[in-house]
């Protein structure tokens, strides 16, 4: 069974040729992650179809969402932790005036809309789908709007539902300094913690029945432990190796009630002339006191790297700000299809990396690994499906990569334009079996 039947194939939209049309887009716009509608559709009815579904008012994004979430939650039933990783990302529409209900951006000739996925991921990095998704776009300045800033909390509430499902599975809220928000601590406080929050700060707060503040304190406390890494490659930065001193420290913060957190200082140890040092401070209800617990939580917040690549897969591979339909209301039905797809991508990657021994079937449907061997290696896919890891390498080379030694791993890049080239191949074997005749 293809990925897509398996991970939507049970949506109901309310009639089923709607929920079959749903399938037939997801999977055209999946093998084809950078064409546009037509370009991705088998033909001109296939094209007015997808249309006539973007454009019907009674086909809710929610319930495709939820079906996808529903199958990522299976996924992390073995998982011990599961990180919920969360940020925000803007989608300029600017040069698609005609599109109604978009709204402004940083300023008004900008216009477009906001997206705020939560990713799940576990600590070794492998994504297991999309939890949540906050959609919207900025009303005229004085008109009233929803309150922006609530996207935080009521993605912890979210998460805190979603605990219930997986109770052997320690889910973790892990998000940038915009959500350093007194509110969401409380909030997780009142629920009595059924998930683990793991926030960069930005403010330095007073500490309870105190004058000093939460950050000096911290880095009064001392050293504890030090810690070395690779920093990613930025778009202003090359990647460079990075050691940090750990400062840690309980403190309780004052207010209308007393709020006990980790406060985790780590800071960079001589960075290279000219660059800014990396310091990172984050907050946390978990209670780390040794070395290992502190070191831990600091991995943990540097996967929040994975969902700076789901933007990009989003927006480079899915090239969803080339979206051109007539409201808000239709770029939204799509950009849900879209988030399935790019997940479904950087599970490729990241699964590929972190578990190359699994057999490929675990990730890849048989048309679409059999294809993908005929290509790299010229002959008969084996009986067997072969390793994950050896699979995502044939493919990440159909997509461009050289695979060197100095290559390293592939990144999202060759994995969706490898895609595109499997399905263009796809299609060619099934017209030689069908039509011609032949085998194989």
């Amino acid at each position: 069974m293809c990925w897509v039947e398996e991970e939507i194939g049970k949506v109901n939209l309310g009639d089923k040729r709607r929920s079959k049309r749903l399938v037939t887009v997801v999977k055209a716009l999946s093998s084809s992650p950078q064409e546009s509608i037509p370009h991705a559709s088998e033909g001109w009815a296939e094209t007015k179809g997808a249309y006539r579904l973007l454009k019907n008012d009674a086909v809710d994004w929610r319930l495709c969402l939820d079906e996808h979430i529903k199958n990522s939650l299976k996924r992390i039933l073995n998982q011990k932790v599961i990180l919920c990783i969360q940020d925000t990302t803007e989608l300029d529409f600017s040069s698609h005036p005609s599109t109604s209900g978009l709204g402004r951006l940083n300023y008004e000739a900008r216009q477009g809309m906001y997206l705020h996925p939560t990713m799940l991921v576990n600590p070794e990095g492998q994504a297991f789908g999309v939890s949540d998704a906050w959609m919207w776009a900025r009303k005229p300045k004085g008109a009233a709007s929803v309150k922006e800033s609530d996207r935080w909390i009521e993605g912890y509430e979210r998460i805190a539902e979603l605990a219930k499902d997986v109770p052997n599975t320690r889910l973790v809220y892990v998000a940038d300094r915009e959500s350093d928000i007194r509110g969401l601590m409380d909030k997780a406080n009142d629920l009595d913690y059924p998930a683990d929050f793991l926030i960069r700060s930005k403010h330095n707060r007073k500490l309870n029945d105190s004058d000093k503040k939460c950050w000096e304190s911290v880095e009064n406390s001392g050293v504890l432990a030090t810690i070395e890494f690779t920093l990613p490659a930025a778009a202003n930065r090359p990647a460079r190796k990075v050691k940090q001193a750990l400062y840690s420290q309980r403190v309780i913060f004052g207010g209308k009630t007393a709020l006990e957190v980790t406060a985790i200082l780590a800071r960079e140890i001589n960075p290279p002339n000219g660059q800014k040092a990396i310091e990172w401070k984050l907050l946390t209800n978990r209670v780390a006191r040794i070395d290992e617990e502190i070191i831990e939580l600091i991995q943990w917040y540097q996967t929040r790297w994975m969902i700076e690549i789901f933007f990009h897969i989003l927006k480079s591979g899915c090239t969803i700000e080339s979206i051109q339909l007539s409201s808000l209301a239709q770029i939204e039905r799509l950009l849900v299809i879209y988030l399935i797809i790019g997940w479904r991508i950087l599970y490729l990657l990241s699964t590929g990396r972190k578990c190359p021994d699994l057999p490929c079937d675990v990730a890849f449907d048989t048309q679409e690994w059999h294809t993908i061997w005929i290509i790299s290696n010229k002959t008969k896919p084996p009986k067997t499906a072969p390793k994950l890891g050896d699979m995502i390498l044939m493919l990440a080379c159909i997509g461009g990569f050289l695979g060197r030694k100095s290559d390293g791993l592939p990144g999202p890049k060759p994995i969706w334009k490898g895609l595109q080239k499997v399905r263009d191949h796809a299609v060619g074997i099934e017209l030689a079996k069908n039509v011609f005749g032949l085998s194989g």
